[in-house]
């Protein structure tokens, strides 16, 4: 086996036991895509063009809610920020590889690539395969999401549109927010964008979920700079 396609594997055997937890999102996604008024080409067409599990369940409320097309493109924006720490946590081990692969990678990071990625990069170091265990992780995590949205089109079809599925995604965002509050500047972020997203819900164009996800981000960064030790000058 030739080391390339070995470091690859290794990368899907990594990603294996968060397949695990992605794939019943996946499919939730397809069904809440079709409640939302989404088309069936449309709803898979997101999890291949822009394939960003987050992304994709604000786009189907927002297009539900029938909110304007900046404000969908401004929320995910503002919702994928985390995506430029990745890249630039990364950027170190992958400054030498070519431009295409740079644009593959960048299209494959997700959070559930990403973790195992790093962990291996900081383990192993740069090797002149290593970028492999990354594709990998990736690809293996695209395929799956593919399959699990088609699956929940599929499903999402014989559901009676008066179930109300839309409520399964603030019951998804929980579920994937609250396993991760280990700290108080975590959970000071979650507590002061919720606040904020109910005190702003009337606002026009559901711009209170951008004030909220800004008012998040701003107090969970500068909680966690206060609570970082200052280097000697």
């Amino acid at each position: 086996m030739s080391e390339s396609r070995k470091a690859f594997l290794n990368g899907v055997r990594a990603e294996i036991p968060l397949l695990i937890g992605v794939f019943p999102f996946g499919m939730i996604y397809g069904a809440l895509a079709l409640n939302a008024g989404l088309s069936t080409l449309a709803s898979q067409l997101m999890s291949s063009i822009v394939f960003a599990g987050s992304a994709q369940f604000v786009t189907a409320q927002l297009v539900h809610d029938s909110a304007p097309g900046f404000v969908i493109i401004l929320t995910i924006a503002v919702v994928n920020l985390r995506h430029m720490l990745y890249s630039a946590s990364l950027a170190p081990y992958l400054k030498n590889l070519s431009l295409k692969w740079k644009a593959l990678l960048s299209y494959l990071l997700t959070d559930e690539a990403y973790a195992p990625s790093i962990l291996n990069y900081e383990k192993e170091g740069i090797t002149p395969v290593s970028h492999w265990f990354l594709l990998g992780a990736g690809f293996s995590l695209w395929f799956i999401w593919q399959i699990s949205t088609a699956l929940g089109i599929f499903l999402g079809a014989a559901i009676p549109k008066e179930w109300p599925l839309d409520f399964a995604l603030p019951l998804t965002f929980i579920a994937m927010v609250v396993p991760i509050l280990k700290n108080r500047p975590m959970i000071a972020a979650a507590i002061s964008a919720g606040v904020v997203a109910l005190l702003a819900f009337g606002l026009p164009y559901k711009l209170g979920i951008i004030l909220a996800a800004l008012t998040g981000i701003i107090v969970g960064t500068v909680l966690e700079n206060a609570k970082s030790p200052r280097r000697a000058l």
